[in-house]
């Protein structure tokens, strides 16, 4: 079988080596890759975003399945142009990808659908929106851009001042373009954090293990939202019983849901869970494998993870047996210095081999290129530093040990993952 997997970062990365370990699967192609997927894959120059680029090749390589990784392009319709053509794609079309397209449509699809959530109001007018978080006076208040916004749509506002910047910039800068003109405020949860990414093809779903991000850019969660600076997994307060309740309010609630408002869903959902004194809550759906959550999710999993896509594609997920190691891993994400903001990339990147010489170490590409024989920074995310072993504390010591070994110029990460 021929694949091709849209997207070029660590996510993609990490979904490109576990197919790769495929019996099945022949030939990878990549649109566009990255340094570290152009060693397992065929990288092509075709943006993640360009669907006419990515359907015309798929179609004319006769590519079995094509995966598509990231959100912009999943919103945009990518998958329902390449079934148009008669080509198989692992991923929510259009109509379903909108859970992650639209902020106000998940918390009125949880509102529907009585799955919980934190309470929220939507504005259209930024002195409006203002208006309303200062007459309620409560802080922490969350404010969340309504569209798609890499990750950093969501701000956590202490106090009032901070408020009204985020709301200039949402609303009236429009840091975030088109993704801006609504913007939902939301009640602030609080408790533990846990991401738990499920395989649905709109009649089964099954829940893969638990992990937990690290959204804030240092450590003790301080500074900027970035797109996650490092992940662990399992969670260490995702119990069965939680587990259990998760999948009779959350999990089947939203998937029947979306199938009654004609949204069959077919791929990976994400659920961003809060687990509050009152129980698990949704703060966020993802149309997608989370990014860095796959790093360490994907490298549990026992299975044939080409099979389990198939299977979803053909709504056959419930003839699958999906099986994960009884192990732990832990993904630290070294950085560009000055990411999430500004940051200067082409530095050479050293020591990765001697780093993965352990066994359990696996170094997934976020941000690199090829050039000259050497591997070059190209992003904010630059790599996702991932260790495997029999329990959390053991893959934190191992992987930090592993980020020893690794250097660039002005390299940056946390230090505290997995402590929380």
């Amino acid at each position: 079988m021929k694949v091709l997997v849209v997207g070029g970062g660590g996510r993609e990365h990490t979904i490109v080596w576990k197919l790769s370990k495929s019996p099945k699967v022949t030939e990878i192609y990549a649109a566009p890759g990255n340094g570290g997927i152009a060693e397992l894959a065929t990288c092509v120059p075709i943006k993640a975003t360009d669907i006419d680029g990515v359907v015309n090749f798929a179609y004319e390589n006769k590519i079995d399945l094509t995966v598509v990784a990231p959100d912009d392009p999943l919103v945009a319709g990518m998958v329902d142009a390449l079934e148009a053509k008669g080509l198989r794609a692992f991923g929510p079309n259009k109509a379903a990808a909108i859970i992650e397209g639209s902020k106000v449509y998940s918390k009125e699809l949880m509102e529907k659908y009585n799955i919980p959530t934190a309470a929220c109001k939507v504005f259209t007018d930024a002195n409006e929106c203002m208006a309303y978080i200062k007459s309620q006076n409560t802080y922490p208040t969350v404010i969340k851009a309504e569209g798609l916004a890499l990750g950093k749509g969501v701000i956590i506002a202490q106090t009032e001042a901070e408020a009204e910047t985020a709301i200039d910039d949402i609303m009236v800068k429009k840091i975030f373009g088109d993704s801006g003109n609504r913007v939902v405020i939301e009640e602030f949860l609080t408790g533990p954090e846990v991401s738990v990414l499920t395989f649905t093809d709109g009649k089964t779903i099954v829940p893969m293990v638990s992990a937990q991000d690290h959204k804030r850019a240092y450590d003790n969660d301080m500074g900027p939202n970035t797109g996650g600076m490092g992940t662990f997994s399992p969670s260490r307060v995702y119990t069965k019983e939680i587990a259990d309740i998760c999948m009779k309010e959350i999990f089947v609630p939203t998937m029947e849901g979306l199938n009654k408002e004609n949204r069959k869903f077919k791929g990976v959902i994400f659920f961003g869970l809060m687990i509050t004194k009152n129980g698990p809550k949704v703060i966020e759906y993802n149309c997608r494998f989370g990014d860095p959550e796959t790093q360490v999710v994907l490298p549990r999993l026992k299975g044939d993870l080409f099979e389990i896509m198939m299977a979803v594609s053909e709504q056959r997920l419930a003839d699958v047996n999906i099986e994960w190691d009884d192990n732990a891993a832990v993904c630290v994400v070294a950085a560009s210095g000055g990411y999430p903001k500004k940051y200067a990339t082409g530095y050479e990147i050293s020591g990765m081999a001697d780093a993965e010489s352990a066994g359990n170490i696996k170094i997934f590409h976020a941000g690199t290129k090829n050039e000259d024989g050497k591997v070059l920074t190209s992003g904010g995310r630059v790599l996702g530093i991932t260790a495997v072993s029999k329990d959390l504390d053991t893959a934190i010591k191992d992987a930090y040990a592993a980020v020893e070994k690794v250097s660039f110029t002005d390299m940056h990460y946390r230090k505290d993952i997995g402590v929380k």
